[in-house]
């Protein structure tokens, strides 16, 4: 007989011998014992997990004429003729292959014939996504309506692809990835069966690289025999998953952890030399940083034997770097998938992880005060004699933020050395969340310069901004509207307050934000940006309006709107532009409203707002 693979001959034949599915072979086994099985069942989860194994056992099962505890006894008739494929009311269809109305028309047809050896008819459709839509609906009315003695049992990696009517009808059980624990077990089960020899950790990395795959491991141990004759070494090992020793990851990562860039590439340029896949080198790094993440907190989660360096490296190293590590690996993963030089990306990403962690004075927006978002902060010339203090002051640096309040409130020069005591030498961001606020006054200096068409200018743009951000950002402004804009100035409408204040604090954010409405709108200089509730806005609106009318009193004011008016009246009034509100406060009352007065005097007539 031809030699079978791995996979194939230690397929699991009970729901006793499949690993890591402890919950769905439980379950399908108390359904068979107490009589309690459906007409339809959805296998979901990732490749090599056991559902097309799960599927095949439960049809021998149900049909088995002699069950143990939910299990085929293997010897009787039925459960032969399964094992050897003879058994033709099991019906196993490929839908990748097999999409059409009209195989599905032909299921139709043939679930109405009773079966001919075994209880149940059994149909076991593999990745059954795959079906067009046409067959999903020819599928259905079979699922609505099925005879008694047919099962079906689809199995799909992709749920999603599939019409929530379809889900609807079938019990679903997900298949979770295998652990490399159990893994590990099951490999060394069969190794041991066939008395084969093997070293543990070759084993380990075999079922590391599997990634949850109890057939891309065995698939993987198959391979490793034939180029070991026999016998699973842990460089044989490592030659066929293209991973690195854990000896060669240690020292890469406690070079870069050093700082020693020079030492770093060099152990880059050995593993790249002996032929290692990049894309499973930066998965090593990440697996590797995980470990010396989880080592303090849950060591028994780590899938590796410490050595000195990775002890070394546990004991001494803060967990910030390998958050930092991790994310930067993660980033460089994703870049590797489009590139035909990886080896460009390794040396890039080995010299930015030997780098220092930033260090910068701490700056966030909520420090941003509501005096620099009415004006504009200019540099005084006085500034750079300010900021030499002595290095004992340098200790707690204010936020950079802070440094213009003394020049715009007043306060005198003597403060200036309090305000900026961040050392020359420690740099200090180009950009500090651009004029943001949230209080009345930001807002009314934004309505007293805003026009209608500035409005109409960022509202047209302000979807194809947002489709700039990413998606959390993108999220923020999804319940945010622009209300109010200026020339200089606008104002942004939150739905939610908590969402506000968190854009408040969210610098990316608000940089992009300023930049690309400038960028789109093709205005002359950013506007500063004022966020508020969007229930507060008719009062502050209102509270402006008011003051409004209580100040725009005098003859020359009077003068100005009288030359506004034609323009505001064809400007909305919701728009609260300047020479609406000026119009609204010197103009006077209505015509409609004037002749009631004539009328009815003006002691009665009250004119409201709406």
């Amino acid at each position: 007989m031809a030699y079978q693979a791995l996979y194939r001959t230690w397929r699991p034949q009970k729901f006793s011998d499949m690993i890591g599915q402890e919950v769905v072979t439980k379950t399908l086994k108390n359904a068979i014992m107490t009589g309690q099985t459906t007409h339809a069942y959805l296998f979901n989860g990732p490749r090599g997990t056991g559902k097309t194994s799960a599927a095949k056992i439960f049809a021998k099962a149900i049909n088995c004429l002699n069950p143990i505890n939910g299990e085929p006894d293997g010897v009787c008739a039925m459960c032969q003729a399964a094992d050897n494929g003879t058994l033709g009311d099991v019906i196993e269809l490929d839908a990748a292959s097999n999409n059409g109305v009209d195989e599905i028309r032909e299921i139709r047809e043939d679930v109405n014939y009773a079966p001919t050896q075994a209880k149940y008819k059994v149909y076991i459709i593999d990745e059954v996504h795959m079906l067009s839509t046409g067959a999903f609906n020819a599928l259905l009315k079979t699922l609505e309506e099925p005879p008694a003695n047919v099962i079906f049992i689809l199995a799909t990696t992709e749920p999603q692809k599939i019409p929530a009517t379809i889900i609807s009808r079938t019990q679903r059980f997900d298949f979770k990835r295998i652990d490399a624990k159990a893994a590990y077990d099951r490999m060394t089960y069969i190794l041991d069966q066939r008395g084969d020899t093997y070293d543990e950790a070759a084993i380990r990395v075999i079922a590391n690289a599997a990634d949850g795959g109890m057939r891309d491991a065995l698939s993987i141990l198959d391979q490793a025999l034939s180029f070991g004759d026999g016998h699973v070494t842990l460089e044989n090992a490592l030659l066929v998953t293209g991973s690195v020793t854990q000896t060669l990851l240690g020292e890469y990562v406690q070079a870069v952890v050093q700082q020693d860039t020079k030492a770093a590439l060099a152990k880059l340029s050995e593993v790249l030399s002996a032929g290692k896949d990049a894309s499973r080198f930066v998965e090593d790094l990440i697996s590797y940083a995980r470990d010396l993440l989880l080592h303090t907190e849950a060591p028994e989660l780590i899938s590796i034997v410490p050595d000195d360096i990775f002890k070394a490296l546990a004991s001494d190293t803060p967990a910030t770097v390998w958050y930092r590590m991790i994310d930067t690996l993660n980033d460089t993963q994703q870049q590797l998938r489009y590139t035909n030089r990886p080896s460009i990306y390794l040396e890039v990403l080995t010299v930015k992880l030997s780098q220092p962690l930033p260090t910068t004075a701490p700056v966030t927006v909520e420090r941003v005060s509501a005096t620099q978002v009415v004006a504009e902060p200019k540099p005084q010339p006085q500034r750079p004699q300010a900021v030499t203090p002595a290095p004992a002051q340098s200790t707690t640096p204010a936020p950079v933020s802070e440094a213009p309040v003394s020049d715009l409130t007043g306060e005198p020069a003597s403060m200036a050395p309090e305000v900026n005591e961040t050392p020359v030498a420690q740099p200090v961001p180009s950009r500090v969340a651009p004029r943001v606020s949230d209080d009345q006054a930001a807002v009314f200096s934004v309505l007293s310069a805003a026009t209608r068409g500035d409005l109409d200018r960022v509202v047209a743009v302000w979807a194809d901004m947002v489709n700039m951000l990413p998606v959390p950002q993108q999220a923020m402004l999804n319940v945010a509207r622009p209300i109010a804009a200026s020339p200089e100035g606008l104002v942004v409408g939150f739905d939610f307050d908590v969402i506000k204040s968190n854009a408040m604090r969210n610098a990316e954010l608000l940089n992009t934000m300023v930049t690309q409405i400038q960028n789109l709108t093709q205005a002359q200089h950013e506007r500063q940006l004022v966020f508020v509730n969007a229930e507060e806005w008719p009062k502050m609106r209102a509270a402006f309006v008011a003051q409004r009318k209580g100040t725009a009193q005098t003859t020359a004011t009077q003068q100005q709107v009288e030359t506004q008016t034609a323009t505001a009246v064809a400007d909305d009034l919701a728009s609260l532009t300047a020479m609406d509100v000026a119009s609204e406060a010197e103009v006077g009352p209505a015509p409609v409203v004037a002749e009631a007065e004539r009328l009815f005097g003006s002691d009665i007539v009250e004119e409201i707002d709406d």
